[in-house]
């Protein structure tokens, strides 16, 4: 009985001993696999099932393993282009909407050239200053437009459509989802879900006091490679924007 009871015991050692081996190299392997994760640039390529249909996201990350919920720019344009604007921005800022509609085709256009990689922060100075959702819950949805790689586009589509600053019109869920209307391919449940639920609004409180501790006072804050362009003594044109960038190339 005894000698029974020790090859059990040795057994159930050998069995212990198996099964610390077994877990050391499965976290090995993971490691490993995170690291390999890590040297791809965040880029995360989803698939999405649309109405019964399947579609291809690639979600352009701005960091190395970073995500929508990571506090990190929503970015458009060519990883590898030789300049990047740094926007911040609010939907519910008029000035950001003059920004947006005087250099609008300017960036656009760089940006389909290669030359520039635009990064928008999207924050809620307005919010904060006079109270409302509108902020808020317009970043969450261009978050959401982001998801479904539409971005650009809903982007574009909330500052053309802008109501005066003292209407909070963007806290509508309805109105968010009709402008999406606007955008070919975005409105669908998805979409819909991702707006009423608010998937992003982690994201958007993160950007938000990332904006504070940044330094910035305002919005728009535009900055090429990290160096302020916009609102200084020497007004920014849209000229002057390009020859800034083609100086980059």
């Amino acid at each position: 009985m005894k000698s029974q009871k020790k090859n059990e015991e040795r057994h159930q050692g050998n069995r212990a001993a198996t099964e610390r081996m077994r877990a050391a190299r499965e976290r090995q392997r993971t490691a490993r696999k995170r690291g390999r994760q890590l040297k791809v640039g965040g880029v995360v390529v989803a698939l999405l099932v649309v109405g019964g249909g399947v579609g291809a996201l690639v979600a352009q990350q701005t960091s190395k393993g970073g995500g929508a919920d990571d506090a990190k720019p929503i970015a458009v344009g060519k990883r590898d282009a030789p300049a990047t604007l740094t926007v911040y921005e609010d939907f519910r800022c008029p000035a950001c909407a003059q920004f947006e509609e005087q250099f609008r085709g300017t960036i656009r256009s760089l940006e389909k050239q290669g030359k520039l990689r635009t990064e928008y922060h999207l924050v809620t100075i307005i919010d904060d200053n006079l109270g409302g959702r509108g902020s808020h819950r317009a970043a969450n949805a261009a978050a959401c437009a982001r998801d479904a790689g539409r971005f650009r586009q809903f982007h574009d589509v909330l500052y053309r459509n802008q109501p005066p600053e003292q209407e909070d019109a963007f806290s509508s869920g309805k109105q968010l989802i009709a402008l999406a209307g606007k955008v070919d391919g975005l409105d669908g449940p998805r979409f819909r879900e991702c707006v009423d639920d608010g998937t992003h609004k982690d994201w958007v409180k993160k950007t938000g006091a990332d904006f504070k501790k940044s330094g910035h006072q305002s919005t728009p804050t535009v900055l090429l490679d990290g160096e302020s362009v916009y609102g200084k003594s020497e007004p920014l044109t849209p000229a002057s924007l390009k020859k800034k960038v083609a100086a980059k190339s």
